[in-house]
């Protein structure tokens, strides 16, 4: 028998981009392989999200169009796990009997073992657990790049707010002990990994699960020591649980990078409160003042809600004006709507569409006139940036390769002949856009990583084979 292969598809936030590398791991341990570029898989998996906003029509849309591809070849399988399917359950299949496989958030290593009972069985498998059976990390991976990984150090969440249904699916927090976060991070290093990003539903509060408060700024220096990790990120925090000894281990660490996302949500007081956020505007500015005063390069960003239930004109222009008072480096901006099971879903005062969409462009006009100007402040500095995969691909209009700076900004630079995927390089920003930064300059230095050494190798096409899509993020 020929070996089967496979596609999968992620929407959602970072944490399901992790989880589809987990899948893609499993998958490739029980035998098959990813789909060569144009080619027809044996296997579709899709890796759901159930926040962003019509993530039910999403998936069944692309279900929907996958019944033809079902009826040309029967052999095809088809598989959806993830957030909405923890959600969904046999919902999935009433609505489309020719889906194979349904799994949850928590057990994604028995996929192989519902595709091979479907195909002995010849009827659709659904298998949901409400808690973790294996820890993420604990299952083989395959990485969608090789110098950069993700790292669970918790999974779940013990926050409420009113508006967000993640509870729910992932379930409560859940940490790792620190020993098994910082080796797996050494043998990431060994394997040419240079930039790690420590993934959790809430990470600043890491350690409440054992009874260590400041567990997460101690990990974060022991990220300091290992060798080989160049570039330590960490998302997403929560402003109530972020501490000083947190600010303190980012600016004395050398590897954790000048960025910070620390999601807003809402510049009313009145709005957090509904929301349950378990903070208000001043604890918020009091943290982003605290950051700058001993980071002054950081480049902050966050997350923020229009047209919450009962949002009103005075309280759209305090989230405004604080964002006109932070200046943030990007504002990820979404317009609310109702999640069913949710406490926000049944508050009175929901705001209609169309004032939420007008509320949503003034915003996103606002946004983006501080963020190019932010953009342009940057000219005439040197940046540091790591030459990314994906991103890196070469413009043809222009001949630009691009990355990431320290402080993630992505930067459009003019590559040397032997510049690829895993260098570093040292550029001069001479202009600047909305959204990234550019150099037009030749490149002031460059430097081979362990990580470029290693796709050299192996070559970059390798590494991105049959990875998974990442439709939208957190």
């Amino acid at each position: 028998m020929s070996t089967k292969t496979y596609e999968v598809t992620t929407y959602g936030c970072q944490m399901n981009a992790h989880d589809s590398e987990r899948i893609s791991g499993t998958l490739e341990a029980a035998g098959y392989l990813p789909v060569a570029a144009g080619a027809d898989p044996d296997l579709i998996v899709i890796n759901t999200c159930a926040v962003r906003e019509n993530a039910d029509m999403k998936l069944y849309g692309r279900l929907g169009d996958l019944r033809s591809a079902k009826k040309i070849n029967p052999e095809l399988q088809i598989a959806v796990g993830g957030c909405l399917a923890q959600k969904d359950r046999n919902k999935i299949v009433a609505k489309a009997p020719w889906v194979d496989a349904v799994f949850g958030t928590h057990n994604l290593h028995v996929l192989p073992v519902l595709l091979e009972r479907a195909r002995a069985l010849e009827e659709a498998q659904v298998e949901i657990v409400e808690s973790l059976e294996v820890f993420p990390s604990d299952l083989p991976s395959k990485r969608e790049s090789a110098y950069s990984a993700w790292v669970s150090i918790s999974v779940g969440c013990n926050n409420t707010c009113t508006f967000c249904i993640v509870p729910s699916l992932r379930g409560k927090e859940k940490d790792r002990r620190p020993g098994e976060i910082l080796s797996e991070i050494k043998a990431l290093a060994d394997q040419g990994v240079i930039e790690i990003t420590l993934l959790g539903q809430n990470v600043n509060s890491y350690g409440a699960e054992f009874g260590d408060r400041t567990a997460f700024s101690k990990l974060l220096k022991a990220c300091g020591e290992i060798e080989g990790i160049e570039r330590v990120r960490f998302t997403s925090p929560h402003p109530k649980d972020f501490t000083d000894d947190v600010i303190e281990a980012m600016s004395e660490t050398k590897n954790i990078m000048p960025q910070l996302h620390m999601p807003l949500q809402s510049g009313s007081d009145d709005v957090l409160k509904a929301m349950r956020r378990s903070y208000r505007r001043d604890k918020y500015l009091g943290i982003i003042k605290r950051v700058r005063e001993v980071i002054p390069d950081a480049a902050i960003t966050t997350d923020v809600i229009v047209g919450f239930p009962g949002e009103s004109e005075a309280d759209f222009e305090q989230t405004l004006d604080l964002i006109r008072e932070v200046r943030f480096a990007n504002v990820f901006t979404f317009i609310y709507s109702i999640r069913p099971g949710t406490p926000a879903a049944e508050m009175e005062n929901q705001i209609p569409e169309q004032l939420k969409q007008a509320r949503y462009e003034r915003l996103a006009k606002e946004v983006n006139q501080i963020v190019w100007e932010e953009n342009q402040a940057r000219i005439g500095t040197i940046v540091e940036v790591l030459v990314a995969a994906g991103e890196g691909k070469k413009d043809k209009a222009t001949g630009r390769l691009s990355g990431r700076a320290k402080d993630n900004r992505l930067v459009h630079f003019i590559p040397d002949e032997d510049t690829q995927t895993g260098d570093i390089v040292q550029v001069e920003i001479t202009d600047a856009a909305p959204f990234h930064l550019i150099s037009d300059k030749p490149i002031l230095h460059s430097r081979k990583t362990l990580a470029s050494q290693l796709i050299n190798q192996t070559s970059s096409s390798a590494v991105s084979l049959g990875m998974p899509q990442v439709m939208s993020q957190s």
